[in-house]
């Protein structure tokens, strides 16, 4: 696949099987997070690998923190199963670096390009994966279990995995909707 195939039907697929990357494909990916946008050389982010019995921690990580943070029953429920939606996850943080010339904003924004162009490398090599954010990339229980910062952000879950039906989505977005010229 070229780079302008690839940045032209990349697409987030949530219906995710095993075989998840291989070693080999996954070395691959973690390459490609380490090659994006970086002012000042901060390296601005970090991954926590999720898969097998991994999962089943993050799960109880989930739940747990839903439990002592008091959310409501349907998240509760939902929260060990959450991590079982894929064989590999990719936890992408952000942990704050204080710099006179590179903003809090530009070192997420650094790291989501890293969630990016890895989630690009696993479609280049026939994977697929989706982001996922939510309540808990914002939990401070989390972030206390998985052993950061409170500063620190969780850019989000990278959920990697083997397509289990082949669905090019159709084209929403016209670029003509997007783009003005000044």
């Amino acid at each position: 696949m070229d780079a302008i195939e690839l940045l032209l039907t990349r697409q987030s697929d949530s219906n995710l099987s095993f075989p998840g990357p291989s070693p080999t494909q996954l070395e691959i990916i973690k390459k490609a997070a380490l090659k994006v946008p970086d002012h000042g050389g901060l390296t601005p982010f970090r991954f926590i690998t999720v898969e097998e019995e991994g999962r089943d921690k993050l799960g109880e990580i989930y739940y747990q923190a839903a439990l002592k943070e008091q959310q409501e029953q349907r998240i509760i429920d939902r929260a060990k199963a959450l991590p079982q939606r894929a064989p590999m996850l990719i936890i992408a943080v952000s942990p704050y670096q204080e710099h006179p010339k590179v903003p809090r904003i530009e070192q997420i924004q650094s790291a989501g390009c890293s969630v990016l162009a890895m989630q690009q490398a696993a479609f280049a090599q026939g994977l697929s994966g989706v982001w996922r954010t939510g309540y808990f990339a914002q939990s401070p229980e989390v972030k206390k279990q998985l052993g950061l910062d409170e500063k620190d952000e969780i850019v989000g879950y990278l959920y990697l995995g083997t397509p289990t039906v082949q669905c090019t989505k159709p084209v929403r977005h016209k670029p003509e909707d997007f783009f003005s010229s000044l």
